[in-house]
């Protein structure tokens, strides 16, 4: 029997494999992606519920640590630039200045992790695809909140940043985790 390296282990996408201009496209649709799931939002004070997390964890489960942060990364450089690609078509350096700022830096950081963890292999069947996510979005709240907390303080910080959004948290784990077991039942090589 042989032993599987790391980077054998689980090549989401195979986007490894493929051409510079084949990640290219790739980043681009996912930031296109990230924007969209972005503009899937529902106002709240401070911060809104979107589909951001939900997109953030699949590009890193479905792209891998180094791609799937990437092409965060990228996207929220679009946003610098002044794309309105974030919730609310907020642009710009106002985004990250204000009390969405700590959430917004930690999605490349929970892209990279989520997409460990799936090059790891733990994003292999449904229910440890779940808690990949869960961590994931886990993450991103416990970053933003520490940002929040700097500006209104810590108590605040969970009333508004993290008690709200703990549900739509776990919802959309689930809907990550089932987005990649459909993937993998409709033949999409994941692993």
């Amino acid at each position: 029997m042989t032993q599987t390296t790391f980077a054998e282990a689980f090549v989401p996408l195979k986007l490894a494999n493929r051409s510079l201009a084949y990640k290219a496209l790739a980043v681009l649709i996912g930031t296109a992606f990230l924007a969209v799931s972005s503009w899937i939002s529902v106002p709240m004070f401070p911060v809104p519920v979107t589909m951001q997390t939900f997109a953030v964890t699949l590009v890193g489960a479905l792209y891998g640590w180094r791609l799937g942060g990437l092409t965060v990364v990228l996207w929220l450089l679009e946003s610098f630039i002044g794309l309105p690609v974030l919730a609310q078509g907020v642009p710009g350096p106002v985004a990250f200045a204000g009390p969405t700022a700590g959430y917004l830096v930690s999605f490349p950081i929970v892209a990279a992790f989520v997409g460990l963890l799936a090059e790891r292999g733990f994003t292999r069947n449904p229910f440890t695809a779940f808690g990949v996510m869960l961590l994931g979005n886990a993450l991103c709240l416990v970053l933003g909140a520490a940002w929040l907390a700097s500006i209104i303080g810590l108590e605040q910080a969970w009333d508004f940043g993290v008690a709200p959004f703990i549900i739509g948290g776990v919802l959309k784990s689930a809907l990550a985790a089932a987005t990649i077991e459909m993937l993998r039942r409709s033949g999409i090589r994941l692993s």
